[in-house]
């Protein structure tokens, strides 16, 4: 109840939303929720700065992670889908630093299609991580999307280690230019406090 009502008073949107959106359907006598309140510039910074200095290290992880299991055996399905699913947690981590720099927000969602269109709607420089012209370019991605179910559980996932290649460095190219549009909205979030 604490940490939600800290939640209400920085203004913090997914909270703020809630109590404007939701229906209570119980309240703890003498605990009342807080006011929600707007945030001021100086919460938006230093919660903008904490979710991209948690986040973007995450990714750096999965990436690596990723290149350490595709060179252990370039034959071995095992490490090929194991280097999948990393894969698809870098992707995954790199839309939610994104998403939680810029709103202060991250549906609780594994499908990156789904958080690739927020993300994109939001601005449209990361559409360049993901080539979608060509055929093969949109099925790599599917299988970057399956790999979070399949390439743990299903004896029929595959992927090549060209594939593995293609979509790393998709991956590597969206966390670099998550990076750039972070550090840029964290230096507006402080010129915006400091002004």
């Amino acid at each position: 109840m604490q940490d939600v009502n800290q939640a209400l008073r920085r203004g913090e949107y997914f909270w703020v939303d809630i109590i404007r959106d939701g229906i209570a359907l119980y309240e703890l006598p003498n605990h009342p929720l807080a006011a929600p309140q707007p945030m001021t510039a100086s919460d938006a910074l230093k919660m903008a700065s904490e979710y991209f200095a948690s986040s973007l290290p995450a990714v750096d992880v999965q990436i690596k992670t990723a290149d350490f299991q595709v060179r252990q055996d370039t034959h071995d399905r095992l490490w090929k889908n194991a280097a999948a699913f990393a894969l698809h947690q870098a992707v995954e981590r790199a839309y939610g630093c994104y998403l939680l720099t810029h709103t202060f927000y991250f549906p609780r969602s594994h499908n990156i299609k789904f958080l690739r269109s927020l993300a994109e709607d939001k601005d449209e420089r990361l559409i360049a991580a993901w080539p979608r012209d060509s055929k093969i370019d949109r099925r790599r991605f599917e299988l970057l999307k399956r790999a979070y179910v399949e390439a743990r559980y299903s004896a029929s996932y595959e992927i090549s280690s060209e594939d593995l290649a293609a979509l790393a460095e998709a991956a590597t190219r969206l966390r670099n230019t998550v990076e750039r549009l972070c550090s840029e909205r964290i230096d507006r979030l402080r010129s915006g406090a400091e002004g």
